[in-house]
């Protein structure tokens, strides 16, 4: 089945309620990249170690795989508008915590206040994600998901060099209260989107009674206990409908087999600091190579479809070969001399990275029922963050064990090359038959 997309400007131009989500996205992931700079450089000042950033991107992901699960029963049960208003709220007040961040002794701090964001944000990317289809109608899904993964690569790519400029101008405190800004300016916009039907949709009739949920006051254990087991049922339901169903279990667990390469994030901070220095201890390299990320993102989805159109069965391929062109491009990074190289290969690996991210979300937005889209995604959220941490730290042990960036840049190629087999063979099998709530 071939989905009639319409265009990005049109989008824009006649879904209000999309385009103010989206403003809010522009501003608060444009502040999210000068804090993540600014933390790298930070970081790396008071501690010269590569483990101590690969255990700062453990608390950017690992959090959100412990929590993300049980999010999403959350984002099914209440208004997913409010709980993207009250995230962006408490990451504004974490962010800035972050300014008594001054010394060694205080890094313990820096990655308490990142872990508690990231919990945070655990609740507001589900939510945006399942809240998406509710502002759109099907035509328009793949051209909303498109412009919301160009806009996160186009924020990073201007975020990062801003960063890397910010940092060594103003210094660290001034990206974190950008960062805070950005936040209650991302809130205050969501606040104007109206939703159909105040999104009360089908998630109302799988929501439990108040006579269900809340039995004779008698005993508050025994009232928590009842909450306790009706959010692991509700939790098991998404659970069981993803392993039931397997083409959505792949899509689901697609941006995991991706990021059991994530540690090539490290990398960027590592070259960018050790290999091409620029600017106040490398954080304009650093700027620079995350920027070159942010461009390859935003090209990957746009071209594809530009290209081939966007048609299921086309998507369902593009997600495996997706991870082909990553493992190419670092590859290509291992072996870069200089700084030019370095980024062009760094934009060819993160086109094959959007394709996956923006394509598997499509197809999962398609397919899943309405009332099991905040679990669903909250799922897959959880095992992203998770892959990405685990291989974030260790490329961080094998960094400070003296393993040549270099190299390391080669075996994550091959992690790539090596999952990518994997998902290309399961979607390619797959019959593609759209799955009805």
């Amino acid at each position: 089945m071939t989905t009639t997309s319409v265009g990005y400007v049109a989008l824009l131009r006649r879904n209000q309620p999309f385009r103010r989500l989206w403003y809010g996205q522009v501003v608060s992931q444009l502040g999210d990249w000068l804090d993540s700079i600014a933390l790298f450089t930070l970081l790396l000042n008071l501690t010269n170690s590569g483990e101590a950033v690969g255990l700062l991107l453990v608390a950017q992901f690992l959090p959100g795989a412990l929590v993300g699960p049980f999010a999403g029963v959350v984002v099914d049960r209440l208004p997913r508008r409010m709980v993207l208003i009250f995230s962006d709220l408490g990451r504004a007040l974490l962010v800035l915590l972050l300014l008594l961040v001054r010394g060694p002794g205080d890094v313990w701090l820096a990655y308490t206040v990142v872990g508690l964001k990231v919990v945070l944000t655990s609740f507001f990317e589900p939510a945006r994600s399942a809240i998406t289809p509710d502002l759109c109608v099907p035509g328009e899904l793949v051209a909303a998901n498109a412009i919301s993964g160009a806009t996160w690569s186009a924020m990073l790519a201007l975020g990062a060099a801003m960063g890397g400029l910010v940092v060594g101008t103003l210094g660290v405190q001034a990206s974190f209260l950008i960062d805070s800004a950005s936040y209650l300016i991302s809130a205050a916009l969501i606040l104007t989107v109206r939703v159909a039907a105040d999104e009360r949709r089908t998630a109302n009739d799988q929501r439990p009674t108040a006579g269900t949920l809340a039995p004779k006051p008698e005993a508050a254990v025994g009232r928590r206990s009842l909450v306790i087991g009706q959010t692991a049922s509700e939790l098991a339901e998404g659970l069981r409908y993803i392993f039931t169903h397997r083409e959505v279990a792949w899509l689901t667990f697609a941006k995991a087999l991706w990021s059991m390469g994530g540690g090539v994030l490290l990398l960027l901070t590592l070259f960018g600091r050790g290999l091409f220095p620029l600017g106040r201890d490398g954080a304009l390299s650093i700027g620079l190579l995350y920027a070159a990320r942010g461009a390859g993102a935003g090209i990957g989805p746009i071209l594809a479809q530009r290209l081939f159109g966007d048609g299921q069965q086309f998507m369902r391929r593009a997600v495996g070969l997706a991870f082909f062109l990553t493992a190419a491009g670092y590859l290509g990074f291992s072996q870069s001399p200089s700084m030019a190289l370095a980024m062009l290969a760094i934009v060819i690996a993160h086109v094959g990275g959007s394709i996956q991210w923006v394509f598997s979300t499509a197809l999962l937005q398609m397919r899943l029922p309405a009332q099991l889209r905040g679990r669903v995604f909250a799922i897959e959220y959880a095992g992203m963050t998770l892959a990405t941490a685990l291989s974030s730290y260790l490329t961080g042990l094998a960094s400070d064990a003296g393993a040549d960036p270099r190299l390391l840049s080669v075996i994550l190629a091959g992690v790539f090359l090596i999952t990518g087999a994997i998902i290309t063979v399961a979607l390619w099998r797959s019959p593609g038959a759209r799955v009805e709530g």
